[in-house]
C-alpha cells in the first residue's frame, strides 16, 4: 500500500501531509459551521455534502496538475490571464452576480465561479514565465520584462480591486514579493512602493470625506465600506460602543466572544455557539469556530501547517535549477500563506475585515479547486526536482587494483 501511494502521489512528501491534513480539518470544521446554511436548505447534511464535493474535486485537480511538466503550463498562463481580463470586464459591466454588497461571481451555464480566482493564478504563472526571461546583467532585458509584469498585474489587480481590494491588494503584494526575490532593482520597486501608499491614502480620504460622491460613481461605491471597516479596526468606535454589539461590528464582536471562550482545548467537535450567531462563520470566520471548538491547540495547528507549507516552499526553490519553477514554488506559496494570515489575522481581532477565505478550509467551490490547483502545481515542481536527479557514481570496490599511468 505504502508504494502505490509513492507511485502515485510524487513529489515532497511534507507537502502531500499538509495538504490532507487541511483537507481532514475543513471537513471537521465546516460540517459544525455550516449550521446556518443547513437550517436554511432544511437538511443538515447537504452543505457539507456540497463542500466534501468540492475536495473531492479539488484532490484530482491537484492530482492531474501534479502530473503534467510545468513547462506547459507557461503558454496556458498567458491564456488564461487573457481569459481573466476578459471575465473581469464583463463582472463590471454587469454580467456578475452580486452578493454581500460585491460583484464577484460569475454564473455560466449553471456553474458559479469567481473569475478573480482564475486570475490570481493566471498572473502568478505568467509573472514566473516573465521573471525567467529576464537576462542576467542586461539591464534593458530587465526593463522590458519589468514594464510587463507591472501593466498585467495593473490591469488585472485593479479590475480585481473595484469589487474585492483585500484580494487584489495581496495579488500585487505576491507579484511584488516575486519581482523582490527575482531582483528587480529597487530603483523600480520603490516607486511602486510610493504609488501603493498614495493610492490606499486616496481610497481611504474618498471613503472618508466624500462618501456621497462615491455612491453615485460605480467604481467608487465600495470606498465608504472600506473606510468604515479600517476605522472600526483602528479604534474608531466610541468607548460605550466596545461593549456593544450591532450591525457594523456583528462580524468581529463575534468572532472575539467564539475565541475568548474557548480555551487551550476548546469546546469539543460540534459544540460551538457562535456558530449560530456568527454570520460568514462557515467561510471568512472559520478560523473563530476552529479555536472555539479545538481552542488554541487547533489554532496553533493550522498555523503550523501554512508556515511548514512555506518552510517547505523556501527548500524546494533552493534546489531548482531554473528560476521558472522556483518562481512558481515562490508565488503560490506565497498567495496561499498570505491569503491564511489575513484571514486569521481578521478573526483574531488583528486586522479590518476583508472577507478573504482561509485556503482549503473555508466554503467555496472556486478557492478550494484552484487552491488545490497551487498544490499541484508545487508538487509538479518537486516531482521533476525529483526525476531529474542522476544516482551518484559509486566509488570503486576497496579490492579492485588502481592502475598507474605509468604502468600502462
Amino acid at each position: 500500500m505504502d508504494s502505490l501511494l509513492k507511485k502515485l502521489l510524487r513529489g515532497d512528501a511534507t507537502i502531500w501531509v499538509v495538504y490532507a491534513v487541511l483537507c481532514v480539518i475543513s471537513i471537521l470544521f465546516m460540517y459544525s459551521a455550516s449550521s446556518t446554511l443547513a437550517y436554511k436548505a432544511a437538511d443538515y447534511y447537504a452543505p457539507i455534502m456540497q463542500h466534501m464535493g468540492y475536495l473531492v474535486l479539488g484532490v484530482l485537480a491537484a492530482f492531474v496538475v501534479h502530473l503534467i511538466p510545468y513547462s506547459i503550463l507557461r503558454p496556458l498562463a498567458y491564456v488564461g490571464l487573457a481569459a481573466s481580463v476578459v471575465l473581469l470586464l464583463m463582472l463590471q459591466l454587469g454580467w456578475g452576480v452580486e452578493e454581500n454588497e460585491a460583484t464577484r461571481w460569475m454564473s455560466i451555464l449553471g456553474f458559479r465561479f469567481q473569475p478573480s480566482e482564475i486570475a490570481k493564478l493566471s498572473l502568478i504563472l505568467a509573472v514566473g514565465d516573465m521573471m525567467a526571461r529576464i537576462k542576467d546583467g542586461d539591464a534593458e532585458s530587465e526593463r522590458f520584462w519589468f514594464r510587463c509584469i507591472l501593466g498585467s498585474s495593473v490591469v488585472v489587480c485593479g479590475l480585481i480591486l473595484i469589487d474585492n481590494f483585500s484580494t487584489g491588494a495581496i495579488l500585487f503584494a505576491v507579484v511584488f514579493a516575486m519581482m523582490l526575490i527575482g531582483r528587480i532593482s529597487w530603483r523600480r520597486l520603490a516607486p511602486i512602493v510610493l504609488a501603493g501608499l498614495l493610492l490606499v491614502g486616496c481610497v481611504y480620504a474618498l471613503g472618508k470625506f466624500a462618501p456621497n460622491l462615491c455612491d453615485q460613481v460605480p467604481v467608487l461605491d465600495r470606498f465608504p465600506t472600506w473606510t468604515a471597516r479600517i476605522d472600526r479596526f483602528v479604534g474608531g468606535e466610541e468607548e460605550v460602543d466596545k461593549f456593544t454589539i450591532n450591525d457594523k461590528n456583528l462580524q468581529e464582536k463575534r468572532s472575539l466572544i467564539a475565541i475568548a471562550g474557548s480555551g487551550f482545548i476548546g469546546r469539543g467537535l460540534g459544540n460551538s455557539v457562535q456558530r449560530d450567531y456568527l454570520p460568514q462563520a462557515y467561510s471568512d470566520f472559520i478560523y473563530a469556530i476552529i479555536i472555539e471548538e479545538g481552542g488554541l491547540l487547533a489554532g496553533i495547528i493550522v498555523i503550523m501547517l501554512y508556515m511548514v507549507l512555506l518552510y517547505r516552499a523556501g527548500k524546494i526553490v533552493l534546489k531548482c535549477d531554473t528560476v521558472y519553477p522556483a518562481m512558481l514554488v515562490i508565488g503560490l506559496s506565497l498567495m496561499i500563506v498570505m491569503q491564511a494570515f489575513v484571514n486569521m489575522g481578521v478573526a483574531v481581532g488583528l486586522g479590518p475585515v476583508t472577507g478573504q477565505p482561509l485556503p482549503l478550509i473555508s466554503r467555496g467551490g472556486t478557492s478550494i479547486v484552484i487552491t488545490s490547483v497551487y498544490f499541484g502545481i508545487i508538487l509538479g515542481v518537486t516531482k521533476q526536482i525529483k526525476e531529474g536527479r542522476r544516482p551518484e557514481t559509486p566509488p570503486p570496490p576497496d579490492d579492485v587494483p588502481v592502475v598507474e599511468l605509468d604502468e600502462l
